[in-house]
C-alpha cells in the first residue's frame, strides 16, 4: 500500500519536472540561446506526455503554430510579436501548472 501510495506522488513530480523543463526552455528562448525551432519541437513533445484535458493541448498547439508562423519573421511583424507569443507560452505553463496540481 505505501509504494501505491507515493506513485501519484512519483508521477506528478515526473510532470512537474516535464513543465519545469519546458519553463527552462522558454528562458532560454528568451534570452536568444534556443531557436524558435527548437523550442517548439521540445514544447509539443513535452507537452504530451503532461496529463491535461484535451483542451490545453488545443491552446497550446494553436500558440506554437502561432510562434512558428511567426518566426519566418526576423524582426517583429504587426501580426506576429515574439514577445507577446512567447509570454503565452508562459501563461500556458502557468495554468497547466496549477491544473496539474488541482
Amino acid at each position: 500500500m505505501i509504494v501505491a501510495a507515493n506513485r501519484p506522488n512519483k508521477t506528478m513530480n515526473q510532470h512537474q519536472h516535464t513543465l519545469e523543463q519546458m519553463q527552462t526552455s522558454l528562458s532560454a528562448c528568451l534570452r536568444g540561446e534556443l531557436p524558435m525551432a527548437q523550442l517548439t519541437a521540445q514544447w509539443r513533445s513535452a507537452a504530451a506526455t503532461l496529463p491535461l484535458p484535451e483542451r490545453y493541448g488545443q491552446v497550446l498547439g494553436d500558440q506554437l503554430d502561432r510562434i512558428e508562423a511567426g518566426a519566418l519573421f526576423s524582426e517583429e511583424s504587426c501580426s506576429f510579436s515574439q514577445k507577446d507569443l512567447l509570454a503565452s507560452l508562459q501563461l500556458w505553463a502557468d495554468k497547466a501548472g496549477e491544473k496539474l496540481n488541482s
